[in-house]
């Protein structure tokens, strides 16, 4: 009896949706992390990157419990692996905000005015791709008790659809900045234009993973 109480433990999509809320916390901090930049308040990055440290470590938490609590024998409507990939873009989602802290942190760099505006429409269009993941990821525990099918899986792909197209615009959005960033050789020292790119490409690595995490689920739905 007792084995087959295991096979049919409570379901892993509440905590999944849980995690995914939680990362996106963490990528919420971005924005006023870049703003205190502007500013040059150097003070509150530092109470910032505690912050995104906290939550980072609270979504960890949250994976490793989805993960001690799914046993290999649970039974399960999707792909094991699938699910596995899609909890592993969102910790590496987490991890890259919280580096992207870090990077802000660890030197007290100026950002140039001819980049700031560019690196902002970089942080909101990485917005749009988190935020289009995190509205489908929500209905993760919706679509299992649906079975991975009907009107609610037709929603989710309409969602995920237009992860690629949005990820392709963060990528142009960072080439274009990538290209500002070395017109300034010769303006500001090498070693902020090293920390520039530094940031431009932890934001362009979020963006990217939320895509990738758009594909697991995808191909959670499809199959």
């Amino acid at each position: 009896m007792a084995i087959i109480t295991n096979l049919f433990k409570k379901s892993p999509f509440g905590p999944i949706v849980e995690h995914a809320k939680k990362v996106h916390e963490c990528l919420e901090m971005i924005r006023p992390l870049m703003e205190a930049l502007i500013y040059e308040n150097y003070e509150l990055i530092h109470e910032l990157q505690n912050k995104v440290s906290k939550l980072e470590y609270e979504a960890d938490l949250i994976k490793h419990q989805i993960r001690e609590d799914l046993p290999r024998r649970f039974f399960l409507p999707v792909d094991r692996e699938e699910l596995d990939g899609f909890l592993e873009c969102q910790e590496k989602m987490a991890d890259y905000a919280q580096d992207f802290a870090v990077i802000l942190r660890i030197r007290q760099t100026k950002l140039h005015p001819h980049v700031q505006d560019k690196f902002f429409d970089l942080v909101d269009q990485m917005y749009q791709v988190s935020g289009s993941l995190l509205t489908a990821a929500v209905e993760i525990k919706n679509l299992a008790e649906a079975s991975f099918g009907g009107a609610e899986a037709r929603q989710v792909l309409s969602l995920i659809k237009g992860l690629g197209e949005e990820e392709w615009k963060a990528d142009k959005l960072a080439r274009s900045l990538s290209i500002d960033i070395y017109k300034l050789e010769g303006k500001i020292g090498t070693i902020d234009i090293i920390f520039y790119e530094k940031m431009l490409l932890k934001i362009g690595a979020i963006a990217n993973e939320a895509e990738n995490a758009g594909d697991f689920l995808r191909a959670m739905i499809v199959k």
